[in-house]
């Protein structure tokens, strides 16, 4: 049995679980108040909260545990040094108690002024005597470790008998049986659909149908109720995103009350600008979830020409290769903030909640990107992405040059200035060469000195720096991209565009929704209120591989591709063997990657008609360097061949996955 002066000596212990409870832990006995027996354990102060969830998820009893008491010691005030001083007290009970509303149950003589209500709604009806509590202290010694003291772990009242749960025989049929709440799941997903404008009544319906679909209720979940649902939808009716007339008093008062939303605030002042990174509990899981040994890509400039505080995105990759926002970086226009700052909160946030998270690779969409800090903080590699150089390029040729057969002729030369400097064979005389060709297209020339030319250096370095990342991950960031013009530019005011208070409530909000909702497997459900904002779907790459060979038809410089929604249009590309194609398709025209060029790349690679991908020449040349630059030392040279094997297997099995996957999507009915 351990001694309280013994305390600080035990390990502070951190599982690699979103959620973890009392059996995830290594407890140590300690003589407690009145001689009994109580079990402690460390734990880091940032982790309580997923502690306390872990413990209402208690499949045996579950519940929801309730701060009964807290108490707050002010920095300032003496104290004398004791290995148990606090400087935070907070006691857990769990909420079917301590006071016990049943027939001839104790109550205490502060609450028993309560008054029964006709309607059997309330929470002190939930109220049952249970004795089930811990206490959380934050410890002057070490402010960054929670003590927890649990005093009572059994589920039982003062008698010692079962009170609520499945243990207890006169709960049975009653709401006693359940946790005394709906899950933060439930809540969240109701919250998500009234944002975007699902009807009450029309949720409760699925919800009904589905609770009868499973033969009746099972768990608290199922015992959702229509005014719950009528009192969220009021909330967020009456809710208003101006806390005040100043914008930075405003935002101010929307940091203080979603402390859980935010993990970097630096106010307004005259030193530093405003920076403002928000990141909810759903999207540190995702990023926890997707980025472990995974990708984590930034779309750094989205808004700057309309919104006077742009936003920097952070995105991971799911299961289907789409992209997640997992946090939102706010910050003036024209300010440059240091992202050592944010970024080292980011990651300390993360591995706190799971200590063996490790970034596989971070991609940048900026060349001026300050890689040493995402090195050293992230330990990873990173990469370059040219989706958004592609996107301007083709969406201002579709714009400025009239005629299609001028349109191919530049796209063909803007991509062999860009495979060439990629596979380190050009610099900036292929631009400015390129520019007087094609003096004819005056307009796009034009824009392409006035933009570009001040850019393009710092491009060129990048791209002969850097590994560039795939066009999968190109077409992922352009539909992810799109998703946020249709879900934060769409507003009929565009002065509200000024505010940032207006910004956070929103992403916050109506944006947060539509990407949880995009996660959410019965989203169909609720097809018939979809609207533009509620984009989901296959990114091009991935309506790529649903395309047979069959569709696509080669003809010289040129191609034809069935469409695969109307089998009786036909879409005519131009320079099919390469990303910089030209296609007469909607989303082609508005600069994007589409399918049908994708489709056409692969093809005309399948058949020795066109270059490898300049990533996958990337690939090749870091092995052949390997080759020529083998290490010395023979145990360093075993590993290293021994760590090819091992991903040359995953690559292959990966590779594997990838053709029976487009095999099945191009012959659907046989498989």
């Amino acid at each position: 049995m351990a001694r309280w002066d013994e305390i600080l000596s035990l390990p502070v212990q951190n599982p690699p679980m979103l959620e973890f409870s009392s059996g995830d832990l290594v407890w140590t006995k300690v003589e407690g108040w009145r001689d009994n027996i109580d079990r402690v354990a460390l734990i880091p102060f940032a982790r309580v909260d997923d502690f306390v969830r872990g413990e209402s998820s208690n499949k045996d009893c579950p519940t929801r545990f309730h701060v009964e008491a807290r108490r707050r010691r002010p920095p300032e005030a003496p104290y004398k040094p004791k290995v148990d001083g606090i400087l935070e007290y907070i006691l857990y009970w769990c909420s079917f108690g301590p006071d016990d509303h049943r027939k001839g149950g104790i109550v205490r003589p502060s609450r028993n002024t309560y008054i029964p209500k006709k309607k059997s709604a309330g929470r002190p009806n939930t109220k049952r005597g249970c004795t089930c509590h811990f206490i959380v202290k934050r410890l002057i010694a070490e402010p960054s470790v929670a003590l927890i003291i649990y005093n009572q772990d059994k589920h039982v009242d003062k008698k010692g008998l079962p009170c609520h749960g499945p243990q207890d025989k006169k709960a049975v049929g009653t709401r006693a049986m359940y946790a005394p709440y709906i899950s933060e799941d439930l809540r969240l997903r109701v919250l998500s659909l009234l944002y975007v404008g699902v009807p009450v009544e029309t949720i409760m319906q699925r919800h009904n149908e589905s609770v009868e679909r499973q033969g009746g209720p099972c768990n608290r979940d199922d015992l959702l109720t229509h005014r719950y649902v009528r009192r969220l939808e009021r909330s967020i009716r009456r809710s208003t995103f101006e806390l005040d007339v100043d914008d930075a008093v405003s935002i101010s008062m929307w940091v203080e009350s979603h402390q859980n939303h935010v993990f970097f605030y630096e106010d307004f002042s005259d030193s530093d600008p405003f920076v403002l990174g928000i990141q909810t509990e759903w999207q540190l899981q995702q990023m926890i979830r997707f980025g472990n040994r995974g990708l984590v890509a930034s779309d750094s400039r989205f808004g700057t020409n309309k919104l006077k505080y742009p936003i920097h995105s952070l995105v991971v990759f799911n299961s289907h290769n789409k992209a997640i926002p997992v946090a939102w970086i706010i910050a003036p226009r024209l300010a440059f903030p240091d992202p050592h700052r944010w970024m080292r909160a980011l990651y300390n946030r993360v591995h706190t909640k799971d200590p063996s998270w490790k970034l596989a690779g971070f991609i940048v969409d900026d060349p001026l990107a300050d890689t040493l800090t995402i090195r050293e903080i992230f330990q990873c590699s990173v990469l370059v992405s040219f989706w958004r150089v592609r996107h301007a390029w083709h969406k201002n040729l579709m714009k400025r040059c009239s005629t299609v057969e001028m349109r191919a002729v530049i796209s063909r030369q803007l991509g062999q200035a860009f495979h060439n400097i990629c596979r380190g064979q050009g610099s900036m005389d292929l631009f400015e060469n390129l520019m007087e060709d094609f003096i004819d297209a005056s307009d796009f020339v034009d824009y392409f000195k006035a933009v570009w030319y001040p850019r393009i250096g710092a491009w060129i370095t990048a791209l002969r720096t850097l590994p560039l990342s795939s066009q999968e991950t190109s077409t992922a960031m352009e539909f992810y991209h799109n998703q946020m013009k249709l879900r934060v530019l769409n507003e009929k005011t565009p002065r509200i565009y000024q505010r940032a208070d207006w910004l956070v409530d929103k992403l916050g909000t109506k944006v947060h929704s539509y990407f949880w909702l995009d996660e959410y497997a019965e989203k169909d459900d609720f097809a018939r209120y979809w609207k533009n904002e509620w984009m989901s779907g296959l990114t091009s790459w991935r309506k790529s591989l649903k395309i047979p060979d069959l569709d696509v038809v080669l003809n010289g410089n040129s191609a034809k591709v069935i469409d695969q929604e109307d089998r009786d249009k036909i879409h005519v590309l131009l320079n099919p063997a390469s990303e910089f194609a030209i296609c007469d398709c909607r989303w082609a025209e508005m600069g994007n990657l589409c399918e049908h060029v994708i489709k056409t790349v692969k093809v005309c690679r399948d058949k020795g008609l066109g270059l490898p991908s300049t990533s996958m020449f990337q690939y090749n040349q870091v092995l052949i360097d390997l080759l020529h630059c083998p290490p010395h030392d023979s145990l360093i040279r075993d590993h290293a061949v021994s760590l090819s094997v091992w991903v040359q297997g995953q690559l292959n099995a990966l590779d594997d996955v990838e053709g029976r996957q487009s095999k099945s999507l191009e012959n659907p009915v046989a498989s």
